[in-house]
């Protein structure tokens, strides 16, 4: 798992420890633990030392729909797990908000064209 900087710790905000998420969607810590190795979820070490996996990545006891496509986009455009995460945690003007958030409301093929036109 890629450590993370402070800059982009800043832009997530909130975060999740790994035994959290677990609970919060209702899953053995295990089950945590095939998502971060299958890239459903991305989860980094924070300055602490900790494991986490950024709050908005869970919505309603369960990843946010089009969180996981999107993340296998962009690991196949060559992102590593912290330009991942500053992409998807930066203000977008023309979403508007972050791709995160526009993610969040149901609006990720608009977000996976952008992250496809960057690549190319």
């Amino acid at each position: 798992m890629a450590k993370i900087d402070p800059t982009t710790d800043t832009l997530v905000g909130e975060w999740l420890s790994l035994p959290d998420v677990a609970q919060l969607m209702g899953i053995p810590f295990g089950r945590v633990k095939q998502l971060l190795r299958d890239r459903k979820l991305l989860a980094v070490t924070r300055p602490e030392g900790t494991l986490a996996v950024p709050a908005a990545f869970i919505d309603d006891h369960q990843i946010v729909k089009g969180l996981c496509g999107t993340l296998t986009l962009l690991f196949d455009c060559g992102f590593d797990d912290l330009e991942a995460l500053r992409w998807l945690f930066t203000e977008d003007e023309t979403l508007p908000g972050t791709p995160i958030d526009a993610i969040a409301k149901r609006r990720a093929t608009e977000v996976n064209r952008r992250a496809q036109a960057m690549a190319f």
